[in-house]
């Protein structure tokens, strides 16, 4: 898509267009991991396996957040591999320090989206309605979130729905780190990630506190 979409994205005045998506690409990669991690629920439920892990005499918030930290783990860690191949496509941060930061936004991303993934997996008892919910979920939250797409001069609706989608802030503030670009600005990127990732820890708390098996 960058090599595809390059010519357009520069006769349009916006720069280099894989510069540009790198960034939405590596929060893809981590959003779709992150998400999917919620399916283990469901396996180790169906399985006998959670059953054992809810016995154990721990409560059971400290065993969804362990889950959550190890998913957003693995997602991290697929994110860092793109990122390593889209320095090879010719990618590079405006400051090669500051892919220390991203990688702590990139985190940010994934230990929301599995938290997402761990309440969806809680509610559910069958894998293929997970994946059905998913798919309604994740693609809308990717393509509404500017990965894509520059966020300025959309439409007042679909500037207010940006807003409203969380992986926006994630990838914008990866732009605003690796390039030194960015639409809300680090600060409100950092505090809005940080505010939905432990809003949504908390709610993923309660829904595993009432899974029953």
């Amino acid at each position: 898509m960058g090599y595809g979409f390059g010519s357009v994205f520069q006769r349009a005045g916006e720069g280099d267009y894989i510069e540009f998506l790198a960034p939405g690409i590596i929060g893809m990669s981590i959003i779709f991991t992150a998400v999917f991690s919620g399916i283990e629920v469901i396996w180790d439920r169906q399985f006998g396996f959670l059953k054992e892990m809810l016995a154990a005499p721990i409560p059971r918030h400290s065993i969804m957040i362990g889950r959550t930290l190890g998913g957003a783990t693995v997602a991290t860690i697929q994110g860092l591999i793109v990122m390593l191949i889209s320095f090879v496509l010719g990618f590079h941060p405006a400051s090669w320090l500051a892919v220390f930061p991203a990688v702590l936004v990139m985190f940010l991303i994934a230990l929301l989206f599995t938290s997402v993934g761990t309440i969806i997996g809680s509610l559910l008892s069958d894998m293929q309605g997970f994946q059905l919910i998913m798919n309604f979920l994740v693609m809308p939250l990717f393509f509404l979130s500017g990965a894509l797409f520059p966020l300025e001069g959309l439409p007042k609706a679909l500037s207010v729905i940006t807003k409203l989608d969380p992986l926006s802030y994630g990838i914008d503030g990866l732009r605003e780190l690796l390039l030194g670009v960015g639409h809300y600005g680090i600060f409100i990127d950092i505090a809005a990630l940080s505010a939905i990732t432990f809003f949504f820890l908390m709610l993923g708390g309660y829904f595993f506190k009432r899974i029953q098996i």
